[in-house]
């Protein structure tokens, strides 16, 4: 059974990693990347060592040394930072109608995965900065044991997600069993005609499957 229908995402990496590590009829739920806030350390180490490396390579011009030592402190600066964006771009996070995946790495791609019915609680937690900016934070515990995917930052959106994983995982406790009968979707309620009790009888004959038999004809009268 395929999941809803969903417009592809807009990301090129997304449009990869569905193809590639989704099964031909695992229809996906949620496909997401971290919340850019993310990168507000990233950034905030970045910037005053590039404008140190900047500093150093303009200070003197004519001082080889200084030079060179701001010209590698810039370009350290830009390597740092550029791994941490492609990491943000190339990690997602994916909830399909049979499983979590998270898929992760630059150089070497990494991909964690979770059923979900393995998953016995989930809590999403928001601090503070996660209200304001609209990210959350997901914990998964499965039966006891530790899983390498457990702990999800940065989940933007994390109230809609939320709500779509607890309806993959409890949509069955909430959907009642059809027109009122047994999880097999039989009527439990009895036959109206019959027995207020409902259920068939010994030998299994309901009770307005039951006929009183007529007389013989041309058989003699009783004796006295």
């Amino acid at each position: 059974m395929t999941g809803p229908e969903r417009k592809p995402p807009r990301s090129a990496r997304a449009r990869k990693d569905i193809e590639k590590y989704l099964l031909p009829n695992e229809g996906w739920v949620i496909i997401t990347q971290r919340h850019p806030a993310v990168l507000i350390e990233p950034t905030v180490k970045f910037l005053p060592v590039l404008l140190a490396g900047g500093w150093l390579l303009t200070f003197d011009p004519d001082n080889r040394f200084t030079s060179s030592v701001g010209l590698l402190v810039i370009l350290a600066a830009l390597a740092y930072y550029g791994l941490r964006l492609a990491e943000w771009w190339m990690r997602h996070f994916i909830v399909t109608t049979r499983r979590v995946l998270l898929t992760s790495g630059v150089i070497v791609r990494r991909v964690t995965l979770l059923p979900l019915r393995r998953i016995t609680d989930l809590t999403w937690q928001e601090t503070l900065g996660g209200q304001l900016l609209g990210y959350g934070t997901f914990r998964f515990e499965s039966a006891g044991q530790d899983q390498a995917l457990r702990h999800l930052t940065y989940v933007p959106n994390a109230q809609q997600v939320y709500r779509d994983i607890s309806a993959l995982l409890f949509g069955r406790d909430y959907a009642g069993p059809a027109a009122g009968g047994d999880d097999e979707g039989d009527d439990e309620r009895g036959d109206l005609r019959g027995d207020p009790r409902g259920g068939p009888e010994a030998g299994g004959r309901r009770p307005s499957d039951r006929h009183d038999t007529e007389p013989i004809a041309g058989s003699p009268p009783p004796q006295t």
